[in-house]
């Protein structure tokens, strides 16, 4: 018997849209966490995609996502006795945990993002939201942490102290505040979002794409270490010796002089990636 479907995929040019669809509020299992992962696995290895964009379809109860399916855990589904739980490669929803994925991830949240719902959110490189969106991790009331990906992730988005005490409270961030703290990019009304965020990552595709690719390579390595050793990375790669094969890939292409060749001759570039 088949997989019932529950990511909707779509390709729009150099843009792959990913939609979670399973009502009533996207609870992430493990059948939906491996279906995440093969459309970001697709939009990583296919040359001809440039970013992604992640949003919820199909959501009566207005939640972006509830984060992991805790009763499919109760029953016993990803329980392993070697890693504790298992939602397949990529982590929960596939994206969190997918460390080789170098392409730009644009995430609109509507709604909820409960949970592993938010650390799915943080999976991406770009948030914007509608203004009803909220950002929750209850998980300290469930008798468990937000493990999957909130405790490693998002302390480095938003003020240590803030994530703090948003974990040990237990309390909803809303649209203007996690503008305010910078989580998000924009805030717009639900009937705009997804034109907005289509446009944003329209926007992202339009760069040249070797250098997204190296941007996110760069920073997953680079992004937190002392400015000196930041700069001998850099100094590294110029020269061919460093631990970053997308960034020495960028300097070598003829993508890295077709933009000041079109800026001198007064046109747009034509990257090839």
């Amino acid at each position: 018997m088949s997989e019932t479907r529950q990511v909707n995929v779509m390709v729009s040019g150099a843009v792959m849209e990913v939609a979670m669809a399973r009502p009533p509020v996207n609870a992430i299992n493990l059948t939906l966490s491996r279906q995440m992962y093969d459309a970001f696995k697709r939009l990583n290895e296919d040359d001809s995609l440039r970013v992604g964009l992640l949003y919820s379809e199909g959501n009566a109860k207005n939640i972006f996502s509830a984060g992991w399916d805790l009763k499919a855990f109760a029953a016993g589904e990803s329980q392993n006795d070697e890693t504790g739980f298992d939602l397949g490669p990529g982590g929960l929803g596939g994206l969190p945990e997918y460390f080789g994925l170098y392409k730009p991830v644009v995430v609109a949240v509507a709604g909820g993002a409960i949970g592993g719902g938010l650390e799915l959110a943080l999976g991406g490189d770009v948030i914007v939201c509608s203004e009803d969106a909220y950002f929750w991790l209850p998980e300290m009331q469930r008798g468990f942490l937000p493990d999957g990906g909130a405790i490693q992730k998002l302390h480095h988005r938003i003020p240590f102290n803030v994530t703090m005490e948003l974990i040990l409270t237990g309390r909803k961030m809303f649209a203007d505040e996690a503008k305010h703290w910078g989580l998000v990019r924009d805030v717009v009304p639900a009937d705009q979002l997804l034109e907005h965020a289509r446009t944003v990552a329209a926007i992202i595709a339009q760069g040249a794409p070797l250098v997204a690719v190296a941007l996110k390579e760069y920073m997953r390595r680079y992004a937190h270490v002392s400015v000196e050793e930041a700069h001998a990375a850099v100094r590294r790669a110029w020269v061919g010796r460093s631990d970053m094969p997308h960034y020495e890939q960028m300097i070598r292409s003829d993508d890295f002089r077709e933009g000041s060749v079109a800026f001198a001759e007064k046109r747009d570039p034509a990257f090839k990636g």
